[in-house]
């Protein structure tokens, strides 16, 4: 009487954010291998050609320290986004990232606005609405979870440092809050026992039999044969034997004689 298992870990679980971490990695060690800046392909405000920084922005970072600080948190929240919501996982990520970049665009700075910051802001933000959303206990954990690890990222969605896209953080934060509503009857069916499922017959489940009418337990069932085992502890009464057993151990006064 297993429970059915709505959360399956596959390849594609770990496999898909390793992917996209080394993907960033890849294009910052391109630039400093062979001398190459792609800032300027990051998002551009209100410009046409800035349009294109919502494909590529996510895989740029200014300097090393940028990178690091963004590549534990897209590993850890994209990996929680495949697991546990495998079935709209790329949606999410895709729309998400496009959207996030959108909205970057639409409210902006006159600056380029670059980083895998925004895509992290958008699944910090959709893993803790949707499990709120969903009123299923082991995905309201996994928001609180997400609070515990990133809640201190709240503080960056206004203007603290000048130098930090914070438009970049509230667009993702807030496409993420729309994505677990849209999705919020999205979810993975709770597990049900065998007793919970529509075509389930009390008369068929063996344990139920072991219980009498009053629901007392009932350790053997009429006409089932004794073990061989069993047989050897019982009395010549037909009884279960007590027996007791008697240990004798030496304390440490004993053993120093």
């Amino acid at each position: 009487m297993k429970p059915s298992q709505p959360f399956v870990f596959s390849t594609g679980v770990i496999g898909y954010p390793i992917l996209f971490v080394l993907l960033i990695w890849l294009v910052f060690w391109f630039e400093i291998r062979f001398g190459f800046d792609f800032n300027y392909l990051g998002v551009r405000p209100r410009e046409p050609l800035g349009l294109r920084g919502i494909l590529f922005s996510p895989f740029i970072h200014s300097d090393i320290k940028h990178l690091f600080n963004n590549t534990i948190p897209l590993f850890v929240l994209s990996m929680a986004l495949f697991y546990f919501y495998r079935p709209i996982s790329w949606k999410v990520l895709i729309y998400g990232i496009l959207l996030t970049g959108f909205f970057t665009w639409i409210i902006g700075r006159p600056a380029n606005h670059i980083g895998a910051s925004g895509v992290i802001y958008l699944l910090a933000s959709f893993l803790f609405f949707k499990g709120i959303f969903s009123k299923y206990y082991r995905l309201i954990a996994l928001s609180f979870v997400v609070v515990f690890l990133y809640g201190g990222m709240l503080w960056f969605v206004v203007p603290v440092e000048p130098g930090i896209s914070w438009e970049g953080h509230l667009s993702g934060l807030l496409v993420g809050l729309a994505f677990a509503y849209l999705y919020k009857q999205q979810i993975s069916d709770p597990p049900k026992y065998e007793w919970e499922k529509p075509d389930y017959n009390e008369e068929d489940d063996e344990f139920m039999k072991h219980f009498d009418e009053n629901g007392n337990f009932i350790e053997r069932l009429p006409g089932e044969e004794i073990k061989e085992d069993e047989l050897n502890d019982l009395n010549d009464e037909g009884k279960q034997k007590i027996v007791y057993r008697y240990f004798f151990k030496k304390s440490r006064k004993d053993s120093n004689d």
